[in-house]
């Protein structure tokens, strides 16, 4: 038995010494950072594309463009901030570096950027513009640093060109305040082999705070990943946590979309691009409303603004979700019984209902004195212990009998169900299999296809 005892411990040893542990994990096991909780958060925001392929009229630059067709007259990205805003836009990533290798601020690494253009006499720095807007506007700021470069001669040597990355990377990561998100992604490298686990360890060093984004084929180690398409949809069944060949790690989807269909560019005579506020509240209703965040694609024109009609849509956009959405059309608040569950139903994200300890299903019941009419429940999962509720549905009381108007699996951190209008005095969320004890943030109901929204 002796004997046993010391093989046993000295496998614990081999094992420990390799780093190499097998414990069982459970998806339910796995629990977000608080940074994540914090992004999650924070639901919609913008992605900015600007530089040499604004004033050229390309999508993706070759990196042969001179830099002085980079000279806008009238930048104003305090005018951005302002129509992010008014869309309901929380945080900006900025395009540092697109994959034509043209540097928007004055790295000390490269000539092939701002320093070399017209455009403020050399002297300009984008970056820093970009960053001070968004914080003197309360949003939060990223930048986007793309791993492909058309321009740099080093590209060709994959060793010589993760040095060159990294220099560009610390100048971002050291120079700009806290950064809330930093975009990574392998668009057009055919084949090209960068050192990612390197770059992430730079950046930890400046930035131990920000959320790596990337496509969660590309980086294991990223906090987010990307939802797999360009056109603001996420999937329905939306888990947190995936399984990356055998290691679980919790990686929220972000949901990139533009704002004018297929271009991420500003290009002229494109007025035609621009989507509608419907297909923006469809986009809405796609990510945020299925637990995802919704990354909106801007683009200045060759100006250095957002151009007028993209500055009302946005505006336009952003009264409509509020026009449905506003705390005060929250038909859930005023339910006869709604004190029982004032925590779920008081439109605070920071409080939460809780079920009985240990449950593993739950029920929010409401009552009402009087009939109500909705076509839409907005739930909330709170995430803190992890993702929790694996199926539920909304139901109404039809007669004696309760009819389920909508049923889903997963919830995550926000959930609108869309459904036909409905009018009853009864209507429940019933958490139907949990695996934890199922904590709700939110359970509201909204009439969005009232005439008078």
């Amino acid at each position: 038995m002796y004997r046993k005892h010391l093989r046993f411990a000295a496998l614990l040893v081999i094992i420990i010494a390799r780093g190499t542990f097998f414990f069982a994990q459970n998806f339910t096991d796995v629990k977000p950072s608080p940074q994540q909780v914090a992004w999650q958060d924070l639901e919609i925001g913008a992605i900015i594309h600007f530089g040499p392929n604004t004033f050229v009229d390309r999508e993706w630059g070759d990196g042969t463009a001179d830099p002085s067709v980079f000279n806008p007259t009238n930048v104003d990205p305090e005018q951005w901030m302002r129509a992010a805003k008014s869309a309901g836009i929380k945080y900006v990533v900025f395009v540092a570096k697109h994959h034509d290798g043209f540097c928007l601020w004055p790295s000390a690494h490269t000539a092939y950027g701002v320093k070399s253009s017209p455009w403020k006499a050399g002297q300009g720095d984008l970056v820093g513009d970009v960053a001070r807007a968004a914080r003197k506007y309360g949003l939060k700021f990223g930048v986007y640093l793309s791993p492909w470069d058309r321009h740099d001669p080093s590209y060709k040597d994959s060793a010589a060109y993760d040095t060159y990355y990294l220099f560009l990377l610390n100048e971002l990561a050291a120079n700009y305040g806290e950064l809330v998100e930093f975009w990574l992604d392998g668009a057009g490298s055919a084949g090209h082999v960068y050192d990612f686990d390197r770059y992430v360890d730079n950046l930890r060093v400046y930035q131990p705070n920000a959320l790596i984004f990337a496509d969660a084929a590309l980086l294991k180690y990223g906090d987010i990943r990307w939802v797999g398409n360009e056109s603001g949809s996420a999937s329905e069944n939306n888990w947190n946590v995936l399984d990356l060949r055998g290691y679980l790690r919790y990686r929220p989807a972000e949901a990139d979309t533009p704002l004018r269909k297929d271009h991420w560019f500003w290009h002229p005579n494109d007025e035609a691009s621009l989507k509608t506020v419907d297909e923006l509240l469809d986009t809405y209703d796609k990510t945020v409303g299925r637990g995802a965040q919704l990354m909106i694609g801007l683009a200045p024109d060759n100006r250095g603004l957002l151009p007028d009609a993209d500055v009302l849509r946005l505006k336009e956009f952003g009264d409509a979700i509020r026009s449905i959405y506003a705390p005060e059309k929250n038909l859930a608040a005023h339910a006869a019984n709604a004190s029982a569950y004032r925590a779920a139903l008081d439109s605070d994200p920071d409080t939460i209902w809780s079920a009985s300890e240990g449950s593993h299903s739950a029920s929010v019941d409401l009552v009402f004195a009087h009939p109500v009419s909705f076509d839409r429940a907005v739930t909330m999962e709170w995430l803190v212990n992890g993702q929790n509720i694996q199926k539920y549905a909304i139901q109404i009381m039809n007669g004696i009998e309760w009819k389920s108007v909508y049923s889903g699996t997963t919830i995550g951190h926000k959930k609108v169900d869309l459904f036909p209008r409905v009018t009853t005095q009864h209507v429940r969320l019933n958490i139907l299999v949990a695996s934890g004890t199922p904590h709700i943030r939110a359970f509201q109901l909204f009439d969005g296809a009232r005439p008078d929204r």
